[in-house]
């Protein structure tokens, strides 16, 4: 379950020994999560990804929140310190292992109440979505962020902000499509498929910030319907 990419950093080693190591700890709970995924090399968001979202959503404080890739529960968790006594947060997962250990989690953080978590195939799920949802995060498998799009885009409201996180392949997002593994290419189309989309588009404010590996953030700035991707062959 090792994610190799976040191994790969796309800025200086030392920078990233540098935010990773002595940026602020979480504390209680949560954090010994934390520590334990990164012992164990469980796939979790970075640390400085970790205190990028703690202050953007202390800034902006959403309260309702759609995860695409609930994995053991962490991020749900940190953004569900966010979203006050009447927020919610809503993720999504396919993984048995994975939703064992999540629900686990929300039991010991006491979150029960304020994270549901839908078991399936996203590309099932989200369809059956009403929203509006203030915030998205998604963090799933690379080559779905295309097609998992349109949906987010209906979903989220007017001035709302999506964060995907992993887009920059350990930096070989830019690399001639010859030079990436045959395993690897339709995740290399499809995630360049999407930036196009993402970082053009006038109906978009969009912004890649060079944590972990490559956290994109879009505003929607109006209800552009974006269903036109799902019939496109990429």
């Amino acid at each position: 379950m090792r994610n190799e990419m976040m191994y790969r950093p796309v800025v200086d080693k030392e920078v990233v020994e540098f935010l990773r190591n002595e940026q602020k700890p979480l504390d209680g709970s949560l954090g010994e999560i934390e520590c334990q995924a990164n012992k164990d090399g469980v796939p979790i968001i970075p640390h400085e990804t970790v205190v990028f979202l703690n202050l953007l959503l202390g800034q902006i404080k959403p309260k309702q929140i759609l995860e695409i890739g609930a994995a053991i529960g962490f991020s749900s968790s940190l953004m569900a310190q966010h979203v006050g006594d009447d927020g919610h947060v809503t993720t999504i997962d396919r993984f048995d292992v994975m939703i064992k250990k999540a629900r686990k989690n929300y039991e010991v953080l006491g979150l029960t109440d304020k994270v549901t978590l839908l078991e399936g195939q996203a590309a099932d799920i989200l369809s059956t979505l009403e929203g509006p949802y203030d915030f998205i995060f998604m963090d799933s498998a690379k080559s779905k962020y295309y097609d998992f799009f349109p949906d987010c885009m209906r979903l989220l409201r007017k001035g709302g902000m999506l964060i995907v996180d992993d887009v920059l392949q350990g930096g070989t997002i830019l690399a001639p499509k010859e030079e990436i593994p045959k395993n690897r290419r339709t995740i290399h189309r499809k995630l360049n498929a999407f930036l196009d989309v993402v970082m053009h588009h006038p109906s978009l404010e969009s912004s890649i910030v060079p944590l972990g590996d490559g956290l994109l953030m879009v505003v929607k700035q109006d209800d552009t319907d974006f269903s036109y991707m799902i019939e496109k062959k990429v």
